[in-house]
């Protein structure tokens, strides 16, 4: 049954076809009947006036607008050729529904005139011999309702298509307009990372500026100090070379800086002054290391410094009262993992999401954005009794 459905759904015009057949086969029917009934014969423009009715209803979809004025044109050919009302007839009360849908509205108001006024022209053409001026007030009552109920239908049918029409509308902006702002927040983000990034690079390279001078003075006073000197270039250069790796695809924005203002950017070992600084704030947090500590590479401890600061400002500004944290700094054979928790009542998820916080950083986004630079992971949602976690993992060696 779904597929016949589904059948007819997309294809409407057999469905009027259809019907627009049976209409024509019932109007004979009852005019063969009629005619045996009144023991005389029908005129002879019954039959164009069927075929004429049928034609409405089986280009109604296609043509409303062209249908009602036909179907208006026919039924005033009956009341002008004394063509009595025939089964054929309830294609008007089709077309007034059909056109009070989806026609225009100028075709809506025609159809609820013509509507109104098909039942008492009809009463008045040929009344009811027999029956009392009340009664055929009474019948013209009774047969006018069906239009008007038509109409109706059909207009709440299109104001409620109308109303659908601009959620969808105004969804699929919405959609448009969160998927333009992400994309904004990405690329502020990438074009802060690679600022911090610049700033990492140059600092190595000034290193190793400094080293290189330094072994050409002593290389031949002290070989062994040269030796350490350019041990410690090859190293730098390295790890300076990971960091361009990291920063290639990535979109930088026009700011320029001066040579004065490289300076090495936030690493683990400032952690701890940012979660002092936390609880100076107000802001109850339990910091913890275990592992070794060890060096790291300057984009991992940079991503590590911005992610707990990142994760602390959202726990004091969206955690609630009361609210408090905890870091986990834990040091592995090949990684560095982050475990921040806070146990306020938290953000909504979409607000990570969307990037909402206020700030330097854009929510999960951001987040995610630090960690995919240096080939981590990232973990982040709400805890089972209530606050947030946010986990990471960062590998010591630079994702090929």
């Amino acid at each position: 049954m779904q597929r016949l459905y589904d059948f007819l759904r997309r294809h409407p015009a057999w469905v009027d076809g259809f019907w627009a057949v049976v209409l024509f086969g019932i109007s004979v029917i009852g005019g063969a009947s009629m005619e045996e009934a009144r023991g005389t014969e029908l005129p002879a423009l019954v039959v164009p006036v069927m075929l004429l009715l049928s034609v409405v209803v089986a280009l109604r979809r296609r043509m409303p607008e062209r249908m009602l004025v036909l179907g208006v044109a026919v039924g005033a050919g009956q009341l002008v050729t004394d063509v009595a009302p025939l089964p054929a007839d309830f294609a008007l009360l089709v077309i007034v529904y059909t056109v009070a849908a989806v026609g225009a509205r100028w075709a809506s108001r025609l159809a609820l005139t013509a509507g109104l006024c098909a039942a008492p022209l009809a009463q008045v053409r040929w009344p009811d011999e027999g029956t009392s001026a009340a009664g055929n007030i009474a019948i013209m009552i009774f047969q006018t309702v069906p239009f008007a109920l038509a109409w109706v239908l059909g207009d709440s049918i299109r104001t409620r298509r109308a109303y659908f029409a601009q959620l969808e509308e105004r969804a699929a902006r919405l959609e448009k307009e969160r998927e333009a702002q992400a994309k904004v927040a990405v690329a502020a983000e990438r074009a802060r990372i690679a600022r911090e990034l610049h700033d990492v690079v140059a600092h190595n390279v000034s290193v190793m500026v400094v080293q290189a001078d330094g072994a050409a003075y002593v290389l031949d006073a002290a070989p062994d100090q040269a030796k350490k000197a350019l041990e410690t270039i090859s190293s730098t250069g390295r790890q300076a070379l990971a960091e361009m790796r990291r920063l290639l695809g990535v979109l930088r924005t026009g700011e320029h800086q001066e040579a004065g203002e490289y300076v090495p950017q936030p690493d683990v070992q400032q952690i701890e002054d940012l979660v002092e600084q936390c609880r100076e704030s107000g802001l109850p947090v339990d910091f913890r290391v275990e592992g070794t500590p060890r060096a790291l590479p300057s984009g991992v401890e940079l991503t590590a410094y911005r992610i707990v600061q990142e994760a602390l400002t959202n726990t004091r500004k969206h955690g609630g009262p009361n609210a408090g944290a905890s870091v986990r700094l834990v040091y592995f054979d090949d990684g560095l993992g982050l475990l921040v928790e806070d146990d306020g009542k938290g953000a909504p998820h979409e607000l990570y999401e969307e990037g909402g916080f206020d700030g330097q950083g854009h929510g999960l986004i951001g987040m995610r954005e630090r960690v995919g630079m240096v080939g981590g992971t990232l973990d982040a949602g709400p805890r089972p009794g209530g606050g947030f976690r946010i986990s990471v993992l960062l590998p010591l060696k630079p994702a090929h």
